[in-house]
């Protein structure tokens, strides 16, 4: 990300941010970056209760960056005691407590995914803390006076939590202490500022009421929106196979950005580029592309993204039989249709047998136009539904289906 041209250009704080809370005339952010003469620090916590992120999961690292660019130190909290239990906003059930070791190997995984979008280098910028680090040494006294900050009428003002009790869905104790403990870390590393999602409010709200009780000067919040994944329709989330990975590689990447719904165009270039909106292409499949070089070449440099480009370009528009990723053709007048996704694969010669493809479909290695593929069962009625489009298991083997 490039360099912010002042602190006191504060284009880049409101650009994708949806609130900023307090916002009164004696408590306000902008007064605050405005007349402060340290460094703010900026808390953004993370749960590695997985293994890879995907561009929703970039936007409030991106933001921090943009506070590291105008000379604000980020506080990056690896949530591995609070990873133990996982934030239950959002979920109608609870979640699954993983163990220390799970813990920390997916953190390793989420700093090495952090590495392009956060300024690791400069001193200063950057603290790198664990919640295990404060939270493991609290004792029953110190639990039970941060329990006795809030009242089960306000914990169950908690969206998810409110929902849950009225479907009769079990809460447990323990899943209240949650946004208790992710408020204590606000308290000691003295955070000026929390980022997080839409949905964080209230957890952020919570860090704002700890820090008063300890005698500290309250944070603010700034709330970021959630993104809605490549379907259009729904948040990105990988469950529901509508994500762009940060590690995936150049050309899958690239082929899911320039297929994104022209509805969310305008917030893609928003939260995701740097790139004046005003500037942004009025045609929007020229618009599509300059979103899919500008993301690729964050994550993968600019020479890649070039080249992802006249890959996909050269496999889904070109109408070659062979390009630089080693296309060839497979007719389907060879497939009796309906035909099983696992079978294709082994008859067009991508995979040496159905078992192979079984396993490369479980594995997700298998796209059609950079679209992943990861039920085994899928199920093609007609031809219609894959001509001239491509076929693809791992970063390689590609065939382009023709009539």
């Amino acid at each position: 990300m490039k360099e912010q041209e002042s602190p006191f250009n504060l284009d880049w704080l409101k650009r994708g941010t949806v609130e900023i809370f307090p916002d009164q005339p004696e408590e306000n952010l902008i007064n605050t970056l405005q007349q402060n003469s340290r460094p703010l620090r900026i808390k953004l916590g993370i749960d590695p209760t997985g293994t890879q992120l995907h561009l929703g999961h970039s936007i409030p690292f991106r933001k921090l960056r943009a506070f590291q660019d105008a000379g604000h130190t980020a506080v990056v909290i690896i949530g591995d005691f609070t990873a133990r239990i996982g934030d239950p906003t959002g979920k109608s059930e609870v979640r699954r407590q993983l163990t220390p070791a799970e813990v920390q190997e997916n953190a390793q995984d989420y700093l090495k995914q952090l590495k392009p979008i956060l300024d690791f280098e400069t001193p200063g910028r950057l603290e790198i803390r664990y919640n295990s680090e404060w939270l493991s040494q609290l004792d029953l006294s110190k639990i039970l006076e941060l329990l006795s900050t809030m009242t089960v009428s306000q914990m169950l003002a908690k969206e998810g939590f409110s929902q849950r009790y009225a479907q009769e869905n079990p809460i447990f104790l323990h899943e209240f202490l949650y946004p208790l403990m992710q408020g204590y870390d606000s308290v000691m590393v003295e955070a000026d500022v929390e980022l997080g999602g839409t949905d964080q409010k209230f957890n952020i709200a919570v860090g704002r009421d700890l820090q008063r009780h300890f005698q500290k000067k309250p944070q603010f919040g700034l709330l970021l929106p959630i993104l809605i994944g490549t379907d259009g329709e729904q948040k990105m989330s990988k469950s529901l196979n509508n994500y762009v990975g940060l590690t995936e590689d150049p050309l899958s990447m690239y082929s899911k950005l320039e297929k994104t719904p022209d509805k969310l165009l305008k917030d893609y270039f928003e939260l995701l580029t740097d790139i004046p909106l005003e500037t942004i292409p009025d045609n929007p499949r020229e618009a599509q592309k300059l979103l899919a070089l500008n993301v690729v070449s964050q994550y993968h440099g600019e020479n890649a993204a070039i080249q992802a480009q006249t890959n996909a370009m050269e496999i889904v528009l070109g109408g070659k039989t062979t390009s630089a990723a080693g296309i060839r053709e497979y007719s389907l007048r060879e497939v009796k249709f309906p035909v099983k996704l696992f079978y294709l694969l082994s008859a067009s010669g991508l995979c040496q047998t159905s078992g192979e493809g079984r396993r490369q479909i479980q594995g997700g290695a298998v796209k059609l136009d950079g679209d992943r593929l990861d039920e085994v069962e899928t199920t093609f009625a007609s031809p219609e539904e894959l001509c001239d489009r491509v076929l693809q298991v791992g970063k390689k083997k590609f065939v382009r289906l023709v009539p």
